[in-house]
């Protein structure tokens, strides 16, 4: 699930955001498996609380070979919405990123809840389907809240921006 974010990158003239926060399931290859999963848009809040739960089914035997994917994005209702930052939670991750992953497997049904800081996003990282849906004149008010730059993470002391805590 997405607890909060806080300390987001401003990103809109009026120097806030409109985060909202895109959950996607990689295989070992990098491609999306299912749906993406969205949280819903936090108009004008640079610490956006969420708490919103989403479930993906993965066979047990692949857990230790998928990534969860946490795009944090500045929801735009003209064109597509800018990437904040992003998180990547898997078992072949490195440091709290496959901390977080490791627990989560070993105590299923329980929250285990990190911070982490969000990393700086790759080009591509902008919500594709939302474009899709303005050129057709449609909006679906939602959107992705990341932080960038940074790995925000709970376990450090010392206060980081553009941070998401998931569970």
């Amino acid at each position: 699930g997405i607890l909060e974010c806080k300390k987001l990158k401003k990103m809109d003239i009026t120097g806030a955001s409109d985060p909202y926060v895109k959950i996607k399931l990689l295989d070992s290859k990098g491609k999306r498996i299912g749906k993406k999963k969205k949280t819903t848009v936090k108009m004008a809040n640079l610490n956006p609380y969420y708490n919103e739960s989403f479930v993906f089914v993965v066979e047990e035997n692949t857990l230790n070979k998928v990534n969860l994917e946490v795009t944090v994005l500045d929801y735009d209702m003209l064109g597509g919405s800018d990437p904040i930052g992003k998180v990547v939670l898997g078992k072949n991750r490195k440091k709290l990123e496959k901390k977080h992953w490791v627990e989560m497997i070993e105590n299923p049904r329980r929250p285990i809840i990190h911070w982490h800081v969000l990393k700086d996003p790759e080009p591509g990282d902008d919500d594709d389907d939302d474009d899709k849906k303005k050129k057709d004149g449609k909006k679906d008010g939602k959107k992705d809240s990341k932080d960038s730059k940074k790995d925000a993470i709970k376990d450090t002391t010392e206060e980081k921006s553009d941070q998401i805590k998931v569970k």
